[in-house]
């Protein structure tokens, strides 16, 4: 059976403001099985259509289920405030009773 390397683990979403619904192809096993679960729980939102050989999926999905994200990156003030807010409210650290193991010689 193909096994698809990195980077043939590709996802081509065909979209069109004047039509529903949103056609989705993937070989990504991650977004494969988080579209398997949606359409299994939600069968008129999503629907598994047909698998290929080179394990593709194709889906079918509600268009208001899909979302595409653009994000700005942190500028280097912003990322020093939002470490030092996590810094004080103990996100990303490790508890004070939790020892780490030290190298031994």
């Amino acid at each position: 059976m193909y096994k698809p390397t990195k980077r043939d683990r590709d996802t081509d979403i065909y979209y069109n403001q004047s039509s529903d619904p949103v056609q989705v192809r993937t070989n990504d096993p991650k977004l494969i099985r988080k579209l398997t679960a949606l359409s299994e729980e939600f069968p008129e939102l999503c629907q598994l259509t047909e698998k290929d050989e080179f394990c593709g999926s194709y889906f079918t999905v509600d268009k208001r289920r899909i979302s595409i994200q653009v994000t700005r990156p942190f500028s280097e003030e912003r990322r020093k405030k939002q470490s030092e807010w996590a810094k004080e409210n103990g996100i990303g650290t490790l508890p004070k009773t939790l020892k780490i193991c030290e190298k031994s010689d």
